[in-house]
């Protein structure tokens, strides 16, 4: 089987992006059988050079940091996934969150979900202010206070949603019109949703970013982050500073990434059904004192989720009333795990306050909604019923 060159190959996948179905893409998008033996899963390239043919001759690929057959195959299939015309994947979310911070330069300003991850919130001010850059955060479930936000000197907004881990959400569609009305490029942290749930490119994101660790991997078994984007400029940096910085996602990795994509819409299906199963339960338990999900009518912004996701995706946070009472839920499980994380097959179950949100300050948490009693779960794959029964014995014990 003779490999088809690089641009035969690009033009295979804008082909496939857009004429095929979703979970065709998740399956066959940025992978060809191996041309040497018909393989038909991508190769681990567990190399750090390659031989060329002659002085400024060689096949696409010289050294390892710069390409990776592996590596490229995910960016192809993760691009297509999200619409996007290509993909950066890095050695974790928050390095494909820096290599975005470096599109701005000293002076520029970026408006922000003021309920973004703790990382998120840690790398924008423990390291970006000291190069100048200025941040705003801001309740972006509320339109007017993005618009608000936006100063002459605002390049990027970067919007979380659902936010980690109270389970806002952003209209996007709404935000990308007020920020691309002044010039502002648009980041979407797509991480808590996946692709499957929620389409940020089709409301007019120009730059995606992942923690491929998460819902993508699905198997709690890589850490990784990506960028897709959709202008030429941005796709033209990114590749430079993925070489330049060298923050690059290795080949295995890589590879179980992209095993975790073939099976990314049957898995979020039932992350999906699973967690409003729970969601529903909780809600109804009496020693619950409040449930965040976007598929409860009770949650505030439910219309929205209805009109902008595929689902709601597998993440459920509660507050019990207390950190005590916090405590005895997440020590009482058995069969969920006690652990930071989410988006694998298996059901985790943290304290975003000591946790996820540990880096940032108290005061702040307790203004984003970030309490002391509040639980996060991050909902699995297993049985319905055993889910079920582990929180209702451990909320026995309150």
């Amino acid at each position: 089987m003779a490999r088809l060159t690089r641009l035969e190959y690009a033009a295979n996948i804008v082909k496939l992006r857009d004429e095929a179905r979703f979970s065709t893409i998740c399956i066959h998008a940025g992978q060809e059988p191996d041309p040497s033996t018909g393989a038909i899963i991508t190769p681990i390239y567990q190399t750090s050079t390659y031989v060329q043919d002659g002085l400024g001759r060689h096949k696409g690929y010289e050294y390892a940091r710069t390409q990776n057959p592996t590596r490229a195959a995910l960016e192809a299939n993760i691009a297509a996934i999200e619409k996007g015309k290509a993909g950066f994947a890095f050695a974790s979310g928050m390095a494909a969150e820096g290599a975005v911070m470096t599109l701005l330069q000293s002076g520029d300003h970026v408006v922000v979900t003021d309920n973004t991850y703790g990382g998120t919130y840690r790398l924008f001010e423990r390291v970006l202010r000291k190069y100048q850059l200025d941040f705003s955060y801001v309740d972006s479930s509320n339109l007017e206070e993005i618009e608000g936000a936006i100063r002459p000197s605002t390049k990027l907004l970067f919007l979380e949603s659902p936010t980690n881990p109270t389970l806002r959400l952003t209209d996007l569609r709404g935000a990308c019109e007020i920020a691309h009305a002044r010039n502002v490029v648009v980041v979407v942290d797509n991480t808590f949703a996946s692709r499957y749930v929620q389409r940020p490119i089709e409301f007019g994101a120009d730059l995606v970013v992942h923690s491929t660790t998460k819902f993508l991997n699905g198997h709690s078994d890589s850490v990784g982050g990506i960028v897709v984007a959709v202008k030429d400029e941005h796709i033209e940096w990114l590749r430079f500073i993925q070489n330049a910085e060298g923050a690059i996602l290795g080949p295995m990795d890589a590879w179980l990434v992209l095993r975790g994509t073939k099976t990314l819409t049957i898995r979020m299906e039932r992350h999906n059904a699973n967690a409003m199963a729970l969601a529903e339960f909780l809600a109804a338990h009496p020693k619950v004192t409040r449930v965040h999900y976007p598929g409860l009518p009770s949650h505030p912004q439910h219309a929205l989720a209805r009109k902008q996701m595929c689902g709601f995706g597998g993440l459920i946070s509660v507050q019990l009333g207390s950190l005590d009472k916090a405590r005895t839920l997440l020590e009482g499980v058995r069969l969920m795990s006690l652990a930071e994380s989410l988006g694998g097959v298996e059901t985790l179950i943290s304290h975003p306050a000591t946790m996820t949100h540990a880096s940032v300050p108290p005061e702040r948490r307790q203004a984003i909604g970030v309490t002391d009693d509040l639980v996060r779960i991050s909902v699995g794959i297993e049985d319905i019923e055993d889910l079920r029964d582990d929180l209702a014995q451990a909320l026995d014990h309150l």
